[in-house]
């Protein structure tokens, strides 16, 4: 998205989410800076959470650009200090939090290796950061939520975590896989206090360095045999994803739960 605008979804009011505060997690850049820089041209007052605190200017600067309000903060988001104190913040600074999107995640620059070759480290790494921080964040804007009475939370997963990972990484596919559990288990305890838990998973989309380093590892076949599997035949776009999230944050969405969009084009693969 370096030196792009993000166009605005069609079919929702401009003010649909006017007033509205929201968090916006690994949000420095593709699909999470989509989100962000949408969710605020919607009238939102966006806080984007990224670990790279440098990429998140060019989120503020799309944000504010657009005539939205994005703040930023370097979180880490397996931090559960970290998280707290970036909730703590949000609502002494907006007074509120009522959407939550939890988008961090990613491989982490690791590829696949059989599975008696991954090790502790390698596992935990990528599941405290796609599944843990997910957890952390909604547990710690729960409280606020249930006592508006209000909230949006929205996890963003994958198709890996629907049935396997393309690129073969164990812990990724299970943390996604968890994830999307974790939404459901969410959406059953937090719906009696207003709140819906819902999940968007997203096909493959070649929207940072990572996902353009697995598109270029899996060679002209691998790249073929992909698009072979999208009933459209085409990738998708960081922004394509984003509008659905747009849609479970917003209260065209009122009486959705527990529910996960595939957002993937129509990818037999999974």
């Amino acid at each position: 998205m370096k030196g792009s605008t993000v166009p605005k979804p069609s079919g929702m009011r401009e003010d649909v989410l006017d007033g509205k505060v929201a968090i916006v997690t690994g949000a420095g850049h593709g699909i999470g800076q989509a989100i962000a820089v949408q969710l605020a041209q919607r009238g939102a007052r966006v806080v984007a959470v990224d670990l790279a605190g440098g990429e998140l200017a060019e989120t503020a600067a799309l944000g504010n650009g657009a005539g939205g309000e994005v703040r930023v903060r370097q979180v880490d988001v397996t931090r559960p200090d970290e998280v707290q104190a970036c909730v703590d913040w949000t609502v002494g600074a907006f007074g509120r939090i009522d959407i939550m999107v939890n988008n961090a995640g990613g491989v982490l620059g690791q590829a696949h290796k059989p599975v008696e070759s991954v090790s502790d480290r390698e596992w935990a790494a990528i599941v405290d950061v796609n599944l843990n921080g997910a957890f952390y964040f909604i547990r710690a804007v729960a409280p606020h939520m249930k006592a508006a009475g209000y909230g949006r939370i929205v996890n963003v997963s994958s198709g890996a975590g629907r049935s396997f990972s393309l690129t073969g990484i164990q812990a990724y596919a299970s943390a996604k896989a968890g994830q999307i559990g974790l939404s459901r288990q969410m959406a059953r305890e937090l719906g009696a206090f207003g709140i819906t838990v819902n999940n968007v998973a997203p096909g493959f989309v070649r929207s940072n360095p990572a996902t353009e380093r697995q598109w270029q590892a899996m060679g002209e076949a691998g790249q073929q045999r992909l698009l072979d599997a999208i009933a459209l035949h085409r990738l998708g776009k960081a922004e394509e994803i984003a509008r659905a999230v747009l849609f479970f944050a917003s209260d065209d969405a009122s009486y959705i739960s527990g529910q996960i969009i595939s957002v993937d084009g129509g990818n037999h693969m999974f």
